[in-house]
């Protein structure tokens, strides 16, 4: 989550602040006393400016007790950014988890997902792709008698990518940079790829599993191409 400091516009600096100090409310003297020697954010002359103008503008409330609050546009605008910040929590959480589903372990089943996926990949594509959003992917779910499982994906600049993969002509597509131009000659799996088996997996592991020994043991046979 970016927090650059916007100093361009009052009520972006005050919401700001407020997601530092995650509070609800706070005193006059708090207020002032977080904003100039704890954040350093102003000086005390341009903190009580600066307080002033946000009481002004009715972007800050202070009550009969100089305690202070946001406005009501301001505290939806802070609530919307803590759901996010929680859905990020979550998805970082998830990511974990998934990590830790494919490290390394000594004596692990050789026909087992974690296994067979790190034929395909290293430790470091691992890390990446374990933190590609799930949402970045519209993979349905997943029907073993269907020859053709393809997937869009939302690139981190707004691109979408396509993964598709024929089980019958033994082909792997996927249009991504990377993929292009390192990992399908050498045919390895991008982050994207390994997101879309991670994915996969959690909605029918035993096909998973086969999908990917077929690809393993008949690598040569296998195409990937973009």
């Amino acid at each position: 989550m970016n927090l650059a400091i916007p100093r361009k516009k009052n009520s972006e600096m005050l919401l700001y602040f407020w997601k530092i100090i995650d509070l609800s409310r706070i005193s006059r003297y708090d207020f002032l006393y977080k904003i100039s020697f704890h954040l350093f954010l102003f000086s005390p002359e341009e903190a009580i400016d600066f307080m002033n103008m946000c009481l002004k503008n009715k972007i800050l409330i202070e009550d009969e007790n100089e305690i202070f609050s946001l406005s009501d546009n301001l505290t939806q605008k802070l609530k919307q950014w803590q759901r996010k910040r929680r859905d990020e929590i979550q998805q970082n959480l998830r990511a974990r988890a998934n990590l830790h589903l494919v490290e390394i372990q000594g004596g692990e089943d050789p026909t087992s997902f974690n296994f067979l996926l790190k034929k395909f990949v290293e430790k470091g594509t691992l890390n990446r792709a374990v933190m590609v959003s799930d949402s970045a992917f519209d993979l349905k779910d997943v029907d073993e008698k269907k020859t053709i499982i393809k997937s869009n994906v939302l690139g981190s600049t707004e691109t979408s990518y396509i993964i598709e993969i024929n089980t019958i002509k033994k082909k792997i597509y996927h249009n991504c940079h990377d993929f292009e131009t390192r990992r399908s000659r050498n045919k390895q799996f991008c982050k994207h790829l390994v997101k879309f088996f991670l994915l996969l997996r959690t909605k029918n592991q035993n096909y998973t599993e086969i999908l990917l020994r077929d690809i393993v043991d008949n690598i040569d046979k296998w195409e990937f191409i973009s």
